[in-house]
């Protein structure tokens, strides 16, 4: 039998109000080991695409629609994950409404980009964030 990495996907989400004015990106705190702040995410079940798995995670663990606007990159250290070795396609999302928290997520929040705490945040997701936070022209 074949062994591979598990595949999972995360979204930056950026969340704006019904003017369009932007809030913040989308973050929950996890209902399940490890503890903490992530994005939100998950894995990719069989037959499903990479695409169709992020959009149904997000709405599964935010309540938000999103709409896909690029792949920020793929995340595959081997120690990005306490539990086992996954890689993860991380995508940037937008997205309007008020995020509630479901499914896996215990509670949801928005943070403006400067009010990220980065030390709160699980796997490798302060690397994540920080790489985002890189590509924004300010």
């Amino acid at each position: 039998m074949i062994k591979t990495p598990h595949l999972s996907t995360d979204g930056i989400i950026k969340l704006y109000d019904d003017n369009d004015f932007f809030k913040g990106i989308v973050l929950i705190e996890r209902l399940n080991e490890p503890y903490g702040l992530a994005l939100p995410g998950g894995f990719v079940d069989i037959g499903e695409s990479v695409e169709d798995a992020l959009v149904r995670e997000m709405k599964e663990e935010t309540s938000l629609d999103v709409k896909i606007l690029a792949l920020q990159n793929i995340y595959s250290n081997p120690n990005r994950d306490p539990r086992f070795h996954t890689a993860s396609a991380v995508y940037l999302c937008e997205a309007k409404g008020k995020p509630k928290a479901q499914d896996d997520a215990k509670e949801v929040f928005v943070y403006p980009i400067k009010e990220i705490p980065l030390e709160k945040l699980v796997f490798d997701h302060k690397k994540i964030v920080e790489d985002f936070v890189k590509s924004l022209k300010w």
